[in-house]
Formats: C-alpha cells, sequence, structure tokens
C-alpha cells in the first residue's frame, strides 16, 4: 500500500466496484469546492458526514457542528472570494487530496492573502468523513497581518494568539447562530 500511495498507482486498482466508488469520490470532492466558490456552505455540508472531522492550522481540531460553521462563518464573512481547485489524487477508494487555493481579503485588517492549500480527505459512504488543510501558517500570518505576521507568525506565542481568536470567534458565530444549542 506504501509504494501505491508514494507512486500514485492507487487508482489502477481492479477490485470490483472500486472505479465506481472513486469517480463518486471524485465527484464529491468537486462538488465541495464548486459550493465553496459559489459560498454556498450548506451545499459544502451537505458532502459531510454528521460526524465530520476537520483540522487546519487555524481552527486546530473541529467536529460535527463546529465545522459545518466554520464553513458557514467563513462563507458569510468572504470578501472578494477567488478559489480555484485542481490535482484531485484518489489514493484508494478511501482516501484522497487535492490543492485548493484561496485569494480574499482578510476581514479583520483588510489585507489580501493568497492561500495555496492542500487538503487530505477520507471518504466513506458517499460523504467526507475527516477533512484536513496544510498550509504554513507563518505565511498565511505574513499576508493577513503584514510586517507583525512577517516579524512574528513564525512564534508559538502569535499561532497561538490567531488560533484563540479564530475558535472564539468560531464559539460567537455558533452562540448567536444556534442559540438553543450553546449555553
Amino acid at each position: 500500500m506504501l509504494y501505491c500511495v508514494l507512486k500514485n498507482k492507487c487508482n489502477t486498482f481492479t477490485v470490483p466496484g472500486t472505479k465506481l466508488i472513486m469517480n463518486n469520490n471524485q465527484a464529491i470532492i468537486e462538488k465541495f469546492y464548486r459550493s465553496f466558490q459559489r459560498l454556498d456552505a450548506a451545499a459544502m455540508n451537505a458532502c459531510y458526514s454528521e460526524h465530520i472531522i476537520f483540522s487546519d492550522p487555524v481552527f486546530g481540531i473541529l467536529k460535527g457542528d463546529e465545522v459545518k460553521a466554520m464553513w458557514e462563518m467563513l462563507c458569510a464573512n468572504a470578501k472578494d472570494l477567488s478559489l480555484s481547485f485542481s490535482n484531485i489524487e484518489l489514493l484508494d477508494e478511501e482516501y484522497a487530496t487535492c490543492k485548493w487555493k484561496a485569494v480574499y481579503t482578510f476581514s479583520k485588517t483588510g489585507r489580501k492573502v493568497t492561500n495555496d492549500i492542500k487538503a487530505y480527505m477520507r471518504l466513506k459512504e458517499g460523504m467526507i468523513i475527516e477533512h484536513s488543510d496544510a498550509f504554513r501558517l507563518s505565511t498565511w500570518l505574513a499576508q493577513a497581518f503584514g510586517w507583525k505576521g512577517s516579524l512574528f507568525g513564525w512564534t508559538g506565542f502569535m499561532k497561538r494568539a490567531v488560533q484563540k481568536s479564530a475558535r472564539k470567534s468560531l464559539i460567537k458565530f455558533m452562540e448567536a447562530r444556534y442559540p438553543v444549542q450553546h449555553h
């Protein structure tokens, strides 16, 4: 299996039904990012299982409703978002990766950000069950916060401050959006 992943030979398996599953997985990933391009958080979230687990360098690990609320918040707050995706690689019938790029104005500072991201996804029964976005947080901080991000973006202190702020924004959004569920 490791050889398969390293050499990207996984899509050559001939297990019955695998090709159908892999084509379906590609369609789900395409639907997710096309929905994101339209800022349609509901359609994005429809691609996720109820118990989705998500992680990225800004929000850390999120689960279930937190993940779905994060996309709702990001889509609602998006300013001049331009999003592209490419290189969907189906590693096997369960795992996939792709690259995506978001260009937007960061709402807290008004600065333009170009974020190059690699997504890692695990899919099961036609749904994304795990999603991890990888990008260099220090590069994002430099763009989003200018000289302060360039100077301090590599430090654990600044990274933790941004993560804490993102988590706080998400909690505030969820409390306003779903007041009954959160106390």
